[in-house]
């Protein structure tokens, strides 16, 4: 039988997401505090542009954690480094402009975090990169938050020791820096990154790519662990999706997407399910059996995505604004995140 638990290196750039979130729920509380502090309407104004993008990217990091399909607590190491942290940066020992250094330093390390899961992806498998693609939005704003800061550290230093503003210098210098690392980046931002939440065809067409890409690294691997890994996240994947579009998106496209079409959606999933039920009842051993049943599988979830991206997708702009669109991925997550976290604790 295949095991479905979770691979020891999975579960470690889960657990690095469950840091990066609550390093940005440090972030967006510091620039809030940092606003409120401000004595210069200048700094203000730039300070409440960054709450902005960080209020956005949490909404991304959340939509990231729950496309990558493992939910974790954040490690117990961070937790306290962030708690002593923000004690600090609300204590009354502290200048603003030390308070903006150290606001700085907490970008760099949410930074570094992005790109760590960036790199562990890379090695641990092609789907992982999939689903933390939106990520690049994130890892290159808080970039260009921390060449802005260092702009806004020689405002404030020199304000607070001379009473006057520096000459212009460096902040021209970091003006130039964003601009040309927004044409470095600028194409792998993803689509929408001016909303929190992606619209409900976006993130169904997410979970569709991780899948494909799930069923190529079964299809390519020769390896009998790496095999089982790729079919354990993929068991998890298509579960949590299909139950997630039962609750939330096919009891609201019936009525004008048809019954017969829609009973059609229910009844491919209900095949899906039932195939991975045998492939998991399947020792991987067994490779031929295992890689045909495998083949079937992916032969059905693809007519069922065709279907979808083309004929649900177009009858859904059809009949809802882009409010409602994001209402539904937002209610789409949120569903998914819980039957991930039952799913999880039902495994023990």
């Amino acid at each position: 039988m295949v095991s479905t638990l979770d691979d020891t290196k999975r579960i470690s750039i889960a657990q690095r997401l469950a840091d990066l979130r609550n390093f940005q729920n440090l972030i967006i509380k510091n620039d809030q505090t940092l606003i409120e502090n401000c004595p210069y309407p200048d700094v203000r104004e730039r300070l409440q542009s960054m709450l902005a993008d960080d209020q956005k990217n949490i909404g991304i990091i959340d939509t990231v954690i729950i496309q990558y399909g493992i939910q974790s607590e954040s490690n117990e190491a961070t937790q306290t480094f962030l708690s002593r942290f923000e004690e600090m940066l609300t204590g009354e020992g502290l200048s603003f402009y030390q308070k903006l250094i150290q606001h700085e330093l907490l970008k760099h390390g949410q930074a570094m975090s992005g790109l760590m899961i960036h790199k562990a992806a890379q090695k641990v498998g092609a789907d992982i990169e999939v689903a933390i693609t939106p990520l690049n939005t994130v890892n290159f704003e808080g970039r260009a938050h921390q060449e802005q800061l260092k702009g806004l550290l020689e405002q404030v230093g020199v304000r607070e020791m001379t009473g006057e503003d520096p000459d212009q210098g460096l902040w021209g210098r970091v003006q130039d820096a964003i601009a040309a690392l927004s044409g470095i980046a600028g194409s792998v931002v993803t689509q929408n990154s001016d909303k929190q939440d992606l619209n409900i065809q976006t993130l169904i067409r997410l979970d569709h790519n991780k899948v494909n890409t799930l069923f190529t690294e079964v299809a390519a691997t020769k390896n009998p662990e790496k095999l089982q890994e790729y079919f354990g996240q993929l068991y998890k994947d298509l579960l949590a999706h299909s139950q997630a579009e039962e609750e939330v998106v096919y009891p609201k496209v019936r009525s004008f997407y048809g019954e017969d079409n829609t009973q059609e959606l229910y009844s491919e999933q209900a095949e899906m399910k039932q195939m991975l039920d045998e492939i998991r009842a399947i020792n991987p051993a067994s490779s031929d059996l295992f890689r045909s049943k495998i083949k079937q599988l992916a032969d059905v979830v693809g007519d069922h995505v065709r279907q979808e991206e083309s004929t649900l997708f177009a009858a859904i702009d059809r009949n809802f604004s882009d409010t409602q669109k994001e209402q539904m991925a937002s209610d789409f997550k949120a569903a998914k995140g819980r039957i991930q976290q039952e799913m999880a604790a039902a495994r023990g």
